[in-house]
């Protein structure tokens, strides 16, 4: 049962007081440390991407370690057990530092490195799942095509979508596509250059794509009209490119993360800015109109370790399960190592799921990891996310290793939507209490003391409708009462 006390005490004639107790997500958060990784093994270092999920396992990238340190691709059981390095990355033309994530179609992954391959400008690559038939799909030049793609792909039937953070006619970075074969190479948009850091399209997208019908979204870090960044759109041939939203700084700046779509409306986060300049939460509909600033990230305190209460600085996307949009932030909390938060959609009941625990000694040593850069994946009520420094491995090749990021699962439990709210009115000699009629399931009950053990009993009649707000009409008289919505 969910219960929310509202606590409105009545004396006999008058309303002597209402104390709120906040009533937000209520969570049972069970955080695990999936694997640390080691640098010195093959098993790869800092993982600076977030996982996709088949089965129970988990396919990952690190930007480094490996055989050759130049980044692995690996997989992992939800349970922490299994670990894999399907590809260690020579830096050569296969390709080095993979930044971003994986996408997975049949048995292939699909994925960017950000250096290496024939240019040494990044690369676009293939592996199955069993770590076989590695292939390098693209080399970048640098050129019109576009360098450094720092993001992860889309895949739409035969088709690979993504962007580069640099290279192009400017050097501001491109869109574009390829075949899952390599072939068919297609720059879709190539970002204009800067004038006194602006532009009218945005600069350096570092972030992937979503796709809806046949019309691509994302971000650019730089640029726009304030040269603080952009949310644009761009179908998939090229043609349609829109600016929807170019930040300011109040509002946000410098989005290194992509979108999420959810009906007309895309969120997001930016890594700046805001009202206190720790990034933010946004949302913006798919016309670029209606934006709204769902959360601003609370300032750092003045010193070393750098924390707050929400986080700072996400440099991750969203997921939204329901009304409720998850991500991680780079920076803050209470430890000054980041953390995992909740948020709803319509910007009330932020909360802070975890945050990242203080690190020590020489090898910044912990026991969850540290500075998530990555996105979270849901599955049922555990979250599986990265943390791209920390963590603690005690058997490493080579005398030891650690610090160097981890896999981790956070399990929400039973998560209750924040609760509804209970308006009291006087009304002569009546009281009226009223709640949205969007809360259903829930029945107003009363008590004459909150002494243990209490008694609730629901109040009767019950509520009816009335100009669209539950309401119950209650007599100012008799003993005191507490009154609570309980579901």
């Amino acid at each position: 049962m969910k219960t929310y006390i509202k606590n409105l005490f009545l004396l006999p004639a008058v309303i002597a007081g209402l104390g709120l107790i906040p009533a937000g997500r209520v969570t049972a958060q069970t955080f695990t440390n999936l694997h640390s990784f080691t640098y010195y093994g093959s098993d790869g270092a800092t993982p600076d991407a977030g996982l996709i999920l088949s089965g129970n396992t988990l396919y990952g990238t690190t930007s480094g370690g490996g055989d050759w340190y130049g980044g692995t691709v690996f997989k992992i059981n939800t349970d922490g057990t299994g670990l894999a390095t399907l590809y260690s990355f020579t830096y050569g033309n296969d390709g080095g530092y993979p930044y971003a994530g994986l996408i997975l179609s049949g048995n292939t992954l699909y994925g960017t490195t950000v250096e290496g391959g024939s240019s040494s400008k990044g690369t676009v690559f293939a592996v199955n799942t069993n770590g076989t038939g590695f292939t390098n799909l693209y080399s970048f030049t640098g050129g019109s095509d576009g360098a450094l793609p720092y993001a992860g792909l889309i895949l739409s039937s035969n088709t690979l979508y993504g962007t580069a953070f640099g290279g192009s006619s400017s050097g501001y970075g491109t869109v574009f596509a390829v075949n899952t074969n390599g072939t068919g190479f297609t720059n879709l948009h190539s970002f204009t250059a800067l004038a006194n850091y602006a532009n009218s399209d945005g600069a350096n997208p570092a972030a992937g794509l979503i796709l809806s019908n046949n019309t691509l979204y994302g971000t650019a870090v730089h640029g726009g009209s304030s040269g603080s960044g952009t949310a644009f759109k761009v179908n998939t041939d090229g043609t349609g490119f829109t600016n929807l939203h170019s930040f300011s700084f109040s509002d946000g700046a410098n989005p290194h993360a992509g979108l999420i779509l959810s009906g007309t409306a895309l969120y997001g986060t930016t890594y700046q800015g805001g009202s206190l300049g720790g990034g933010t939460v946004f949302k913006v509909n798919t016309d670029g109109t209606g934006f709204t600033n769902l959360h601003g990230f609370t300032a750092l305190s003045a010193s070393s370790p750098y924390t707050n209460s929400d986080g700072a600085n996400p440099e991750s996307g969203l997921i939204l399960s329901g009304n409720t949009l998850y991500g991680s932030a780079n920076r803050g909390g209470s430890s000054g190592n980041g953390t995992v938060f909740a948020v709803n959609t319509d910007g009330t009941g932020f909360t802070n799921l975890h945050g990242f625990t203080a690190t020590s000694g020489t090898l910044s040593t912990n026991s969850d990891g540290a500075n998530p850069l990555a996105g979270l994946i849901l599955s049922g009520n555990t979250l599986y996310g990265t943390a791209t420094a920390g963590g603690m491995y005690g058997t490493a090749n080579f005398g030891g290793s650690s610090g160097n990021g981890t896999v981790f699962s956070l399990a929400l439990g039973s998560v209750s939507a924040p609760a509804p709210t209970l308006t009291i009115v006087p009304s002569g000699a009546n009281v009226i209490l009223t709640w949205p009629t969007d809360a259903a399931g829930f029945t107003l009950q009363s008590t004459t003391n909150l002494v243990s053990p209490v008694i609730w009993t629901n109040v009767s009649p019950g509520a009816v409708v009335v100009n669209g707000q539950y309401a119950v009409t209650n007599p100012v008289s008799g003993t005191n009462k507490f009154y609570r919505l309980s579901q």
